[in-house]
């Protein structure tokens, strides 16, 4: 840069040589000072520029350089004068002059104009050195500038004409500076720093600059008005009409220096304004046609003087607004009065264009009407302008009309009156409008009035034609119709003012984007004059809203006459369009404005414009803000007419037309909406005008529906007819279809008019489309017009089978294109829609459903900002409709709700977020709807959720999900939905599971609103929320009225909670035990308990095809019988495999006790099925959980119920050593346990609970006799041994007789007769019921070792249970032969209803298990001392005694076996205790004889074999008699012993006794010879002592008492057969009877030679009596030797042998008489 600057400065040197070289060879011979100061200057330069310092600044201050060009102005030489100004001005050009310098230059160009030398070049070197800088100023510059004024009055027209500008140009700067000092204030120096500066005619205020501008513009007006100068000294003359020009050049150009200066602005008051109205004097005073006879009255306005004035007017209004206020004020009124018909044309065509100017400027209308028009006592200017631009428009059409049509019509009409006239257009119109391809000339026709439009008007833009003709110097001729354009224009350009004042200076609104106009250019307002510091600080003031309303009231009443009058009257489509606009304007105005009188009116006109000619728009109490229009036919006009009255000009517009009929053909009234309109037939025309005003209207609507608030009213009104007449139908997404001709046969379309219908109809869709743009508070009107307008259109389609539906669908419109801000109108909207969703006719319904629908799914797939799932409140306020519809009864309204669900979904379910329980809302609605239908519709949008959607929604939602679901499952309509409802529960619980942990972190913090309807006692983790309500609602089915519902909801509960209940945190247990399982619980409890007993079951559907239950469902009783059963279980299986878990819970004991009563009571209820359930889920709870992990057990222990021989099968491979649980738990809460088992045991089996009463079904009260099952007393006792290993150590004697006394009773219950055939076990001798076969592991369990002891709890024990226990098993013992009786009473030959179940081999168990038992505890003391062993005699007494007539033949057999067993036990412990068992004696022989001796005969299917068998027992006992009992003899009472001899000696003759001749018994069987020997044996064995002397008195005693018994029998049987011998005759006797007599003649052998073996060494050890009666046998002995039978012949041989030794004489001899004596004394 630096570099480029030296190049410049070393050119501009090299030049200034060149110059003073030229000088000095040019003055070197004529001019030799000027060649030597030439030459000076040249070393001058030469030395600064060695400098090297700055040129230019080096050589302003160097005379030296300057002196010679001026020496060489002064010579006078053309040559050398032409020489030094080109250096002169290169020295100005490069700033190389400093200010005396220049001064010197002023003055010597002053000296060169005064000689009239190279003017040109004069003018040419001043305005460069006064526009290159600031030097020449104060005196000099007004030197310089009078320099320039005496060049223009020279004669040169050149020089005149480049003065001339010069003197512009000068003054533009000496302005400028101004402007420049302004800008650019030196705080240092003040004005009147210089004292020598000063001028007398000047303020000292002002700054040098200002100064000068302030002498110069003072000037000017001095030498305008024609009086001398202060300032241009020199300057005498001054033409006016160059003087105003300079006037407004500056006025102009710099109104900013007036406005900002007190001074200037002085000067505009003080000498422009009088100045003005002093030339104005003429054109005020003067009038066109006055009087002319004295021409020198009134001085003739000079036009051109005219024209300059009113420019500086016009100037002055509108820079100097605020400055001049009043003068303005004259001058407007001047304006105004121009325009009377009385002055000549040009000057009204003058005003008008000054008024065009001004109009084009609002801030100037503004302050107009804010000075004036809002001022006490002041000419209401802006009124006047307005009305006198209507009036003057009126005026042209009256004069045309007063010229045209003579006299009668001369009459003007009023301002804001428009008349109309059924004449045609002048024929020269008609004949251009006729010829074909020539558009007629644009203007206006009114009543035969033709008025040309010669200019067209372009917006904001006014370009003066006369007011620029400042050449002109005669008055022009003005062409017609030219004021009327400008006049026109005005009009347009006053509304385009308000539109800018009011609307543009409002908050900027959004631009409408797309529509057929083009867009308003805003008209920046000037920066001077109106718009500046001072109006605006006026406006402060005053509003502009006040303002613009005070302009609206004050011009609509001559605007709508003026434009309405043009727009009835114009042919042009241009101007047409034009007038359209303002209309659209000034009625955007009076909205912004909120002026519904004059907006309305305005509105009012165009719709009636756009309606057909024929066709009046009436409104009725327009101001109520509910306009009424009904369209009514015009009498008084006809086709043509219509036709001229539009201004149509003629028969080639192209019209559309609708023909109509309408039925009773006359009269004219208000049209319903959607019907033919009019009163008469005929066609419904519409001309272009028509069509355009109608494209007004719609862009009014559209580009300003912002302000039309109530009138969206008559507008929609207007459109919705001019749907009807153009057959526009809606369709999808609300928009209007013209229809094909085929479907409107009546529809009368001209071939030019074809295209205008789409046209239409799109302009039609696109105002809705573009409502968008509308702000907030016009949407909320149109869209209460819209709704007004449906209102209107529901009460007609009342009574209408074709109702209007363009409101509905324009509502759908308007919502689809707003939907960026539906916040704002959803509400009032929707809430219509779904008014008109409930209207009776189906149609009108339908498209108020699509509509709601259509907007809920355009709004949910709008892209929002911020999204839908970021804005919670939005995007529930979009899908409260949809939610509302609910409450809709009409089915086809739900079915469009519920398809618009599924297409949510499917559309937009992704982006639901936070709207899911809106929509899942509507889903669950649906369930409260009577109808199938819609269920499985809903049903399929909620399988489509659980299935697709549950990962993408906020976990929060899943709590309605879950609600929803069971909704679906309650609905009583659809059981296979309910079902399948239950499943998808089941599916939301594997979603939670399988997504825990994200829902755990979704519900860190949640919305209580979410879980607001949750409340629970003890806090539950978020996650856990969700869980408990799945069970809640789970457990709200378990307790539905149909079973099958019932059913499944409980299995789901139970198993999700088994599955999924790990899931939960401990603390969450507690709210499900107290909110969900326990109130089900109870709930079950009472609905079970109230069910009717009676079919049919509250569920069965009153449909055709009843379902068939199978009879164990038949009632609800038996129905809610199963739901308790699966709920009862399921709570106790969570007990059994949660019992850890809910262990920890601080409640548990209450819990644990509250499921033991649920369970009581449960066990306790009619229902058999019931009462089962709850033993078994008391069995479940007492187990642990690890041995019952799956479901095998279960039904393992059912079939083993079912099924005894499994059973017994079962429990053979099951014998596993039981497992006794530590006390790791509360043993409390199995205290609880067995108190609650014990009293079930019981209650249950108690007598009193047998009896039931019931209602029948005619109404008797009944009392059955209901006893438990069988299943259900096994049941019970199968609990014991479990619940026994962990209550094992508390177990006392109290609960050992409890339960004893429980045992006892379930034997005795009985079995209903028809079913005992099913419960008896097949092999009735071998295997046992269930129920027995759980006793005898109750008892079994009893008898377990205990863990860390060396015995069972019957041992450890400190109270004595043996006793207990043994009385139990006795009385099972005794049960066999004495089974319960079932107290039936019963008439004779009824059959039995209840039996007791064969207790034969349970009883023989039993026997066994107490031999077994005895065996382990006979030496215990309270078995001792409890008389144990008395006690199982005595139980074994019966089936001995029984024998054959026992139940069972193994019954005595085994109780003959088991007292041989426990005699052989407790005998040895008898004798060593013999005042404990001093009872059991007389028990054990009757025992022994009842058996030995019974009566009861053997079956008759018993065989030999068999017999044989029975008689080898009875000699068991006699083995036992002989070996365990006798050699104790000594010890024994001797009752006892007596009793047994007894015994042995009726054993030993038993033949003898039971038959006389067979020698068999009662059953054909031989007597039992084997036994009878054996008791004879035994009487023989004890009769005497072999070899063995018992000296004792006791033995002797004994002997005595057998050999007693013995003998005695030994005679009856001798006799007895003797006697049966003789009567017998020939007939042997039996061969036992034989055998009986052999055996009887050997004992009596063998006695004798016992006896004699015994008396050898002492005589006396037999007592005599036997001797006698020893001998005392002989003569019977001697009878039988006529016996038959060989066997007794030899045995009577050798017993009479026996007698020898008693036949020997007695001896003499000591010895011999000794053992003689001792003979004859054993004898």
């Amino acid at each position: 840069m630096s570099r480029r600057t030296d190049d410049k400065a070393k050119k501009f040197v090299d030049s200034v040589f060149s110059d003073l070289r030229a000088l000095s060879n040019e003055t070197k011979r004529k001019f030799h000072p000027v060649k030597e100061a030439a030459e000076a200057g040249i070393q001058r330069l030469k030395s600064i520029s060695a400098r090297n310092q700055k040129i230019t600044t080096a050589l302003a201050e160097e005379n030296e350089i300057l002196q010679p060009f001026l020496l060489g102005c002064d010579t006078k030489s053309l040559r050398v004068i032409q020489i030094s100004l080109t250096a002169l001005q290169r020295l100005i050009t490069n700033e190389a002059l400093s200010e005396p310098s220049a001064n010197n230059l002023v003055s010597t160009l002053w000296n060169l104009m005064e000689s009239g030398l190279e003017e040109l070049r004069i003018l040419q070197t001043v305005i460069l050195l006064i526009t290159t800088s600031n030097i020449v100023h104060g005196d000099h510059l007004g030197k310089a500038m009078a320099l320039c004024f005496r060049l223009y009055f020279v004669k040169d027209s050149t020089v005149s004409g480049t003065a001339a500008a010069t003197v512009r140009q000068m003054v533009s700067v000496v302005f400028d500076r101004v402007v420049t000092e302004d800008s650019n204030p030196k705080d240092d120096e003040k004005p009147d720093d210089v004292s020598n500066t000063r001028h007398k005619n000047c303020p000292v205020s002002l700054h040098p600059c200002a100064r000068d501008a302030y002498l110069l513009f003072q000037d000017l007006c001095q030498l305008t008005s024609g009086e001398q100068p202060y300032w241009l000294h020199g300057v005498v003359e001054m033409t006016r009409t160059f003087g105003l020009e300079l006037l407004e050049s500056v006025l102009r150009g710099y109104p900013h220096i007036f406005l900002k200066h007190p001074e200037f602005s002085f000067l505009l008051k003080e000498r422009v304004c009088p100045l003005i109205i002093k030339l104005f004097s003429p054109s005020i005073k003067y009038r066109q046609g006055g009087s002319q006879s004295s021409p020198g009255s009134v001085e003739r306005p000079v036009y051109p003087v005219a024209v300059r004035l009113l420019r500086i007017v016009s100037v002055l209004i509108e820079q100097f607004y605020t400055l001049l206020v009043t003068e303005c004020e004259i001058f407007l009124s001047l304006l105004v009065k121009f325009l009377d018909s009385s002055k000549p044309l040009w000057q009204r065509a003058l005003a008008l264009e000054v008024l065009h100017t001004l109009t084009i400027q609002p801030a100037l209308l503004r302050s107009f009407c804010q000075f004036y028009d809002m001022q006490e006592h002041s000419t209401k200017i802006f009124h006047n302008i307005v009305n006198a631009l209507s009036s003057f428009i009126q005026s042209l059409f009256t004069n045309q009309l007063s010229h045209g049509t003579g006299p009668s019509s001369s009459s003007s009409p009023s301002g804001n009156t428009i008349q109309t006239s059924s004449s045609a257009p002048p024929p020269s119109v008609m004949a251009l409008s006729t010829m074909g391809g020539v558009t007629p000339q644009p203007g206006f026709l009114y009543r035969g009035a033709w008025v040309p439009l010669t200019v067209t008007p372009v917006s904001g833009q006014a370009k003066p034609v006369y007011l620029d003709h400042l050449e002109k110097q005669e008055t022009p001729s003005i062409p017609d119709g030219y004021t009327l354009s400008i006049a026109f224009a005005c009009i347009l350009e006053i509304v385009k003012g308000l539109n800018t004042l009011v609307v543009h200076t409002s908050p900027e609104k959004p631009s409408i984007e797309g529509w057929i106009e083009p867009d308003v250019k805003h008209v920046k307002e000037s920066d001077t004059g109106v718009g500046t510091v001072s109006i605006n600080a006026m406006d402060q003031g005053a509003s502009n809203n006040h303002v613009g309303k005070e302009m609206v009231n004050a011009s609509w009443c001559g605007v709508l006459a003026s434009l309405s009058l043009l727009l009835e009257s114009s042919n042009d489509e241009t101007g047409t369009e034009a007038i359209l606009k303002s209309f659209q304007m000034f009625s955007n105005v009076c909205g912004v404005l909120s002026l519904t009188t004059p907006r309305d009116a305005f509105i009012t006109s165009l719709c009636k414009a756009a309606l057909p000619p024929h066709y009046t728009l009436t409104i009725v109490n327009p101001h109520s803000g509910k306009a009424q229009v009904s369209y009514i036919k015009n009498p008084s006009s006809s086709h043509g007419m219509g036709s001229d009255a539009q201004g149509g000009g003629g028969s080639d517009q192209p019209v559309l037309s609708r023909t109509m009929s309408f039925p009773g053909g006359g009269g004219s009234g208000a049209v319903v909406t959607g019907t033919s309109v009019g009163g008469s037939h005929g066609p419904v025309s519409l001309t272009a005008k028509n069509v355009q005003c109608m494209r007004a209207l719609l862009s009014l609507a559209h580009c300003h529906g912002t302000i039309l608030g109530t009138a969206w009213h008559m507008v929609l009104i207007t459109l919705q007819h001019l749907t009807w007449i153009l057959g526009l139908k809606p369709s999808t997404g609300g928009t209007l279809k013209a229809m094909p001709t085929t479907e409107a046969p009546n529809l009368v379309i001209s071939q030019s008019m074809m295209a205008e219908l789409p046209v239409l109809a799109a302009i039609l869709s696109r105002l809705f489309e573009t409502s968008q743009y509308l702000d907030d508070v016009a949407l909320h009107h149109l869209v209460d017009a819209l709704c007004q307008l449906s209102s209107t259109s529901m009460e007609q389609a009342q009574s209408n089978k074709e109702p209007s539906l363009f409101a509905v669908a324009k509502l759908l419109e308007t919502g689809l294109n707003n939907l960026h801000r539906a916040r704002i109108l959803w509400k009032p909207l929707t809430a219509h829609l779904l008014e008109v969703c409930q209207h009776t006719h189906a149609k009108m319904r339908e498209w108020g459903a699509e509509a709601v629908t259509s907007l809920v799914r355009s709004a949910l797939t709008y892209n929002h900002k911020p999204p839908l799932n970021e804005n919670i409140s939005l995007q529930a306020m979009l899908l409260s409709p949809l939610q509302e519809m609910s409450s809709i009864s009409y089915s086809d309204i739900r079915y469009k709700q519920l398809e618009c669900v599924l297409q949510i979904l499917h559309s937009t379910g992704q982006n639901l977020g936070h709207g899911w329980p809106c929509v899942l809302g509507v889903i669950g609605a649906a369930t409260n709807q009577q109808g199938e239908g819609l269920i499985r519709v809903a049903f399929q949008s909620l399988q489509l959720v659980v299935t697709d959607f549950l990962p993408l929604m906020p976990c929060a939602c899943l709590k309605v999900v879950i609600d929803v679901a069971g909704k679906f499952g309650l609905q009583p309509l659809e059981l296979n939905i309910s079902l399948t409802a239950i499943g998808l529960l089941w599916n939301i619980a594997d979603f939670l599971s399988q997504n825990r942990d994200k829902i755990r972190e979704g519900l860190k913090a949640p919305d209580s609103s979410e879980f607001e309807g949750l409340k629970y006692d003890r806090p539950v983790p978020p996650s856990d929320r969700l869980w408990m309500c799945l069970y809640s609602k789970l457990g709200d089915l378990c307790v539905d009225p149909r079973p099958a519902v019932r059913k499944s909801a409980g299995q789901t509960l139970f198993s999700t909670i088994s599955v999924h209940g790990s899931l939960l945190e401990n603390i969450t247990w507690y709210t499900v035990l107290w909110q969900v399982l326990f109130p089900l619980l109870d709930q079950v409890k009472r609905m079970s308990t109230t069910a009717a007993t009676v079919p049919p079951p509250s569920d069965i559907n009153q449909a055709k095809n009843k379902i068939l239950i199978h009879h164990s469902r038949d009632t609800a009783e038996k129905q809610w019988a199963e739901t308790r059963v699966l709920t009862l279980n399921g709570v106790a299986r969570v007990f059994n495999t949660r019992r850890q878990t809910l262990a920890a819970l601080d409640e548990f004991p209450r819990a644990w006790a509250l499921l033991l009563e649920f369970v009581e009571s449960a066990a306790l209820s009619k229902s058999s099925e019931v009462a089962l359930a709850a033993l078994k889920s008391f069995q479940e709870m007492v187990q642990d959980s690890s041995e019952n992990s799956n479901g095998e057990k279960e039904e393992e222990d059912i079939n083993m119920l079912l099924d005894p021989v499994r059973a017994a099968k079962m429990r053979s491979r099951m014998k596993v050593k039981p497992k006794f649980y530590e006390e790791a738990e509360d043993l409390n809460l199995w205290i609880n346990a067995w108190k609650v088992w014990c009293d079930i045991g019981m209650s249950s089996l108690s007598p009193s609970s047998f009896d039931q009463t019931r209602v029948d079904a005619e109404g008797k009260t009944v009392t059955n006799k209901i006893y438990p099952t069988q299943p259900y007393i096994t049941a019970l006792v199968q609990i014991f041994p479990t619940l026994f290993r962990r209550i094992y150590n508390r177990f006392g004697l109290a609960d050992l007789q409890k339960l004893s006394k429980i045992l006892q009773a379930c034997i005795t219950i009985p079995v209903p007769a028809d079913q005992s055939p099913f419960l008896l076990p097949s092999f009735q001798d071998t295997i046992l019921t269930p129920l027995q076969h759980s006793i005898i592991d109750v008892v079994d369990i009893l008898r377990e070792p205990l863990p860390n002891n060396k015995g069972s709890v019957l041992d450890i024990s400190s109270q004595p249970m043996y006793p207990t226990l043994f009385g139990l098993l006795v009385f099972f013992v005794e049960c066999a032969c004495n089974p319960p009786k079932v107290d039936n009473e019963v008439s004779f030959g009824k059959k039995k209803e209840w039996l007791i179940l064969q207790l034969t081999p349970f009883s023989e168990k039993c026997l066994e298990m107490t031999v077994e038992m005895y065996g382990t505890s006979v030496n215990k003391n309270a078995v001792i001392q409890e008389k144990v062993l008395e006690k199982i005699i005595k139980a074994l007494r019966t089936p001995m005694g029984l024998k054959y007539d026992c139940p069972s033949q193994t019954t005595w057999k085994l109780a003959v076996s088991s007292l041989l067993t426990v005699l052989r036990i407790g005998l040895p412990v008898a004798l060593n205790n013999p005042d404990s068992f001093s009872s059991m004696w007389y028990e054990l022989a009757s025992c022994l004889e009842d058996f030995l001796f019974s009566e009861k005969t053997p079956p008759n299917t018993q065989s030999l074999e068999q017999h044989q068998q029975d008689e080898e027992l009875d000699i068991k006992l006699l083995r036992m008699i002989r070996e365990d009992i006798l050699p104790h003899s000594s010890t024994l009472p001797k009752d006892f012993m007596v009793r047994v001899m007894a015994l042995l000696n009726r054993g030993s003759i038993h033949s003898a006794t039971d038959s006389a001749f067979s020698g068999t018994d009662a059953n054909s069987f031989p007597i039992r010879e084997e036994f009878a020997k054996s008791c004879f044996e035994t009487l023989l064995q004890f009769s005497f002592v072999n070899d063995s002397h018992r000296q004792d008195v006791t033995d002797g005693q004994v002997s005595e008492l057998a050999l007693d018994a013995m003998l005695s029998r030994c005679q009856d049987v001798l006799e007895k057969y003797v006697e049966d011998e003789r009567l017998s005759g020939k007939c042997p006797l039996p061969r036992t009877r034989m055998a009986e007599m052999s055996f009887v003649m050997k004992a009596v052998s063998t006695l004798i030679g016992s006896l004699k073996k015994m008396t050898r060494d002492n005589a006396r050890v037999v007592d005599p009596k036997i001797w006698d009666q020893v001998v005392q046998l002989y003569p019977r002995l001697v009878e039988c030797s006529t016996c038959n039978s060989n066997q007794v012949r030899r045995a009577l041989k050798e017993a009479l042998q026996e007698y020898a030794d008693l036949l020997v004489a007695p001896r003499v001899d000591k010895a011999a008489s000794g053992s003689l004596a001792t003979v004859n004394g054993s004898t």
